[in-house]
């Protein structure tokens, strides 16, 4: 069953980018809602939860869903989240002139965040990625495993 999900995983990057996907919202959100009880601006909750969700998703993006976490992408991935911030910020502030609810306006922007995250790491930061599966050996590995 792990090698069937895995095989399935490591055949589809979308897939891989929607389960990664799920937990770096709910952290990049969780760390936006903290901010705005905390009471800070909406302006600053976002990018405090833009910067943290970044630097969380260099790592679970880069790596598991797109096989790449070479430094030399940090500029384009930087540059990404700054235009999916300012993005994100006008969206934000055109749904508070209509809605009170800073949480839910964002919860609302969730899905075309993500989108617009996916095609721009696809496109434009993550362009070349790796092949080789993670969670199941590589033919060059298969004949050298040791069994128990």
């Amino acid at each position: 069953m792990i090698h069937t999900v895995c095989a399935l995983l490591n055949g589809h990057r979308f897939l891989r980018f929607l389960l990664v996907g799920g937990a770096n919202t709910l952290f990049g959100l969780a760390v936006y809602a903290l901010s705005v009880l905390a009471q800070a601006p909406v302006w600053l909750a976002l990018l405090i939860g833009v910067i943290a969700g970044a630097t969380f998703n260099f790592v679970t993006t880069g790596g598991y869903v797109f096989r790449d976490l070479s430094l030399g992408r940090v500029p384009l991935f930087a540059l990404s989240y700054l235009l999916i911030y300012g993005i994100n910020l006008s969206l934000l502030n055109w749904i508070l002139s209509w809605l009170n609810g800073a949480i839910l306006a964002q919860a609302i922007l969730v899905l075309p965040m993500s989108i617009l995250s996916y095609t721009l790491m696809g496109r434009f930061v993550f362009t070349a990625t790796r092949t080789l599966p993670k969670c199941v050996p590589s033919e060059r590995t298969k004949g050298t495993e040791k069994s128990s």
